[in-house]
């Protein structure tokens, strides 16, 4: 039997299953997954998948604003999307992604996310855009480019439509890796 993917938002979940969304974020994260990482997934909607090891899959959906042409845009931003090794590439990651973005195309303007190396061949099959311009954040101390971030960051145009690859996108300001 295929194991249902069920959303809750953070404020539904229990301490234990915070904790075991935790466990795994750090164990696919390979132990680089900080503080501030985890912060930027509360307050918003998680997709688990649990079969009967525990928990099998995640990935969370918050609010930000990201400004492109002059437009603040209400975008839904993918978090911690993880899969458990022993059911990596058994297609699970690829349900939770579908959650997050039925979610996405009926409520949000714009869905963006940051991909790792690995994680951006997931997207990229299932149409999300590598961003082609620059990326920028609104900081304390007024509007900063940041070209690292440049080649990783992925847009599904939602409500807002097509997006002109000619400007920028300016994210929100939050503690720790901004994009």
């Amino acid at each position: 039997m295929t194991p249902r993917c069920r959303l809750v938002h953070t404020a539904d979940l229990e301490p234990a299953g915070l904790r075991e969304i935790r466990a795994l974020l750090d164990d696919a994260f390979d132990g680089d997954f900080s503080d501030e990482d985890w912060d930027h997934g509360l307050g918003g909607t998680h997709a688990l998948i649990e079969d009967g090891t525990g928990l099998a899959a995640h990935g969370a959906l918050v609010m930000r604003r990201v400004r492109h042409r002059g437009r603040w845009l209400r975008t839904g931003y993918v978090e911690g999307v993880a899969v458990r090794a022993d059911v990596r590439r058994t297609g699970l990651g690829g349900r939770v992604m579908a959650e997050l973005e039925r979610m996405i195309d009926r409520a949000y303007d714009l869905g963006a996310l940051s991909a790792s190396d690995e994680g951006a061949l997931l997207y990229a099959a299932r149409g999300w855009q590598c961003w082609p311009g620059p990326v920028h954040a609104l900081s304390p101390e007024g509007v900063v480019r940041l070209p690292d971030e440049e080649g990783g960051v992925y847009v599904r145009p939602a409500l807002a439509g097509p997006l002109e690859a000619s400007g920028e996108l300016v994210f929100d300001w939050r503690d720790g890796d901004i994009v």
